[in-house]
């Protein structure tokens, strides 16, 4: 009798941004956009709830694990140069954006099988925020943790205001949202961001416990004999997974939901209106100015947003003002305070 749901036998699927290995009751899903730090795109997004799916869904996998391609990020949250190319121009897709995101975050969390977040890298934005939707977490030490919303233009509330209050506190939460402080692996654990560290900077043969960031930047540069190297990450993931292997599948699922309780009742209350409030955010002069500082490689001018606010007809909202002049010559209307000359027809606005 055909199953509805058949053990496929593949042990990988193909994709174009996401990378899916099976093996030994293991799926290891990578974001393989290393170019790009990780990042994910509106593709990339689908492919990750597409493999997440595809994992549940596969009783011959008992184990997800969530990485990164490469050594330098586990992931840098969504790809900001794309964010700047079709979302500021169009909130309403953001939007449409967002329910894919959720599907992804979803797929974590409903999934049944315990995630292991392998941080092999920078995990930043909605890179931690996939790590906390996660069950649990192994990083390198090389890499470090932590939000950027408030730096590019946006709001870390597809799982960080939800999640960070009841994994390392109101204050320290407050702190990783507000000043968007980088946190190191050996802090991250102290603060229960993640369960295990694994050295990953050697130095000639020996590895480096608790580098320095000089240590760290030689190791990336692969300079005075440094270097990365994951294997004992690797093998800290390995030997976690397999534990997990030794205990009755049934039993760890209803664990799961049991602990989620909190995540998922922060996440139902919010996420939906995070997704709302982040489309018509977009319209604002927050993430103009963030996103193309972002994508010109140029310093983010936070004092101008500030400076908005206090100057004669200035609005910190809109990039040109607020619409209110009509064009007395040819009528139109919602024309941007500082326009000295209507843009429909072209002559001077008294």
């Amino acid at each position: 009798m055909m199953r509805a749901f058949p053990t496929p036998e593949t042990r990988t699927l193909s994709f174009k941004e996401v990378l899916y290995e099976k093996a030994d009751g293991v799926a290891t899903i990578t974001i393989n956009r290393p170019k790009r730090f990780n990042a994910y795109s509106t593709v990339c997004l689908e492919e990750l709830a597409n493999a997440l799916r595809a994992a549940t869904f596969d009783d011959g996998v008992g184990v997800i694990v969530l990485t990164g391609a490469g050594d330098r990020a586990f992931c840098t949250g969504g790809d900001v140069k794309e964010y700047a190319d079709s979302y500021v121009s169009a909130p309403r897709d953001y939007w449409k954006y967002m329910a894919l995101f959720r599907a992804y975050i979803d797929a974590i969390l409903s999934t049944g099988k315990p995630v292991i977040a392998r941080i092999n890298g920078i995990a930043v934005g909605g890179g931690n925020e996939s790590v906390l939707a996660c069950d649990l977490a192994v990083m390198a030490d090389h890499a470090y943790v932590g939000q950027v919303g408030v730096r590019v233009g946006s709001v870390a509330c597809g799982g960080a205001t939800q999640w960070l209050p009841i994994t390392v506190g109101d204050k320290r939460a407050r702190e990783m949202l507000m000043t968007n402080r980088q946190i190191p692996a050996r802090l991250a654990l102290d603060w229960g961001l993640v369960n295990r560290v694994a050295p990953s900077v050697r130095h000639g043969a020996s590895f480096v416990h608790n580098p320095s960031p000089e240590q760290i930047e030689m190791a990336r540069k692969s300079e005075n004999a440094y270097a990365i190297d994951l294997g004992p990450l690797d093998q800290e993931v390995h030997e976690l997974a397999q534990e997990l292997l030794r205990t009755f599948p049934e039993c760890v699922r209803y664990t799961k939901q049991q602990v989620n309780f909190w995540k998922d009742f922060s996440w139902a209350l919010t996420v939906r209106h995070a997704q709302d409030w982040l489309a018509l955010h977009y319209t604002d002069y927050e993430p103009f100015e963030g996103m193309s500082a972002f994508a010109k490689k140029r310093r983010v001018d936070f004092a101008a947003v500030r400076r908005r606010a206090v100057e004669p007809g200035g609005s910190p909202e809109t990039p040109w003002g607020a619409h209110v002049k009509t064009c007395q010559g040819c009528g139109a209307e919602g024309l941007p305070a500082t326009f000295a000359y209507c843009g429909t027809c072209g002559i001077h606005l008294s």
